[in-house]
This record gives structure tokens, sequence and C-alpha cells, in this order.
């Protein structure tokens, strides 16, 4: 027969693996929380007047390379509207860069967000002068980290989509 000494330690057997699946689920839920707040946070920063204003006439600007934009808007430390765009950009795809290495954010969460390959393709001329000229191999290393994760991820992503695809369409 099962005395009160048993149920009693059955019971708190149970409220212990009850507590501690509560603590997992409740992880979990913070651990979106977190995520969907920083996710928040990245946008909300690019989706300032200053930003966009800044995106804009970064894309925009024509120049076929590092000389090039030097000669049209001036060095990449002036105070010229183009290279304060371009500081601005870069810095802030910097900062992703590393809050991906560091694996504080998603990379398909970036992906969902920003087009960052297009904006590596049309400011990597630049970023590649910077680098000859002045030897500095590690400028803006993790925006092209960033570049090069993102590349993959859109890889991956095309192929389980092409995989998920039907041969035929009947």
């Amino acid at each position: 027969m099962v005395d009160l000494t048993e149920i009693s330690a059955m019971v708190a057997a149970a409220g212990v693996l009850v507590g501690v699946v509560y603590y997992i689920l409740d992880m979990r839920h913070q651990s979106k929380v977190r995520q969907t707040d920083l996710a928040i946070r990245l946008h909300s920063q690019v989706c300032t007047k200053e930003f966009m204003e800044a995106l804009h006439k970064l894309l925009s600007a024509e120049y076929k390379d590092y000389n090039d934009f030097v000669k049209r808007y001036g060095d990449v430390r002036s105070e010229n509207p183009v290279p304060i765009a371009f500081g601005m950009v870069c810095m802030y795809l910097e900062g992703n860069g590393v809050l991906l290495h560091r694996k504080l954010v998603d990379i398909d969460l970036i992906r969902d967000l920003f087009n960052v390959v297009s904006w590596w393709e049309k400011l990597k001329p630049i970023i590649y002068g910077v680098r000859e000229e002045r030897h500095l191999p590690e400028y803006y290393e993790w925006f092209e980290y960033l570049a090069n994760e993102m590349k993959k991820s859109v890889q991956k992503l095309k192929g389980k989509v092409l995989s998920n695809q039907p041969l035929s369409k009947c």
C-alpha cells in the first residue's frame, strides 16, 4: 500500500517537473521576445528620415570606382553629404555584421528586413579602395562578413525553394 510519504514525494517530483517545463517554455518565449525587440530596434533605425535620406543619397550616387567616387564626392572622411551617407550606412551594417558574427541576431531576420547584398555590391568598390589606399584590410570587415553570410543564406533558401517545387505543373 502507498503511504503518505510516497504520495508527497510523487507530488513534489511532479511539481518539480512542472516547474522545469514551465521554465523551459518561458525561456523560449523570452528568446522570441528578445529577437522581436531586436528586429524592431534594427528596423526602426533604418526607418528614420535621416537614414532613408542617407541611403537614397548613397544609392543614387554614380561612380565607376573608388577614385571616381573621391573625385566626384570627396574623401570618405570629408563632411560632404555623400561620404557622410556612406559612413552612416556602412557603420550601421558593420554593427549588424558584428551582431551576426556573435550570434546575437539571426541571418534570416536580417535577410527579411534589409537588402544587404545589393547595398554591399554598390559600396564594395569604395570599401576596397579605402582598404587598398590606407592599408586597412579590416575596414568595414563586418559589413563584408554580413554580405557574404547573406549570400550563403540566400543560396540555401533558393535551394530549399527549388527542391520543394513540383517537377511538373499539371
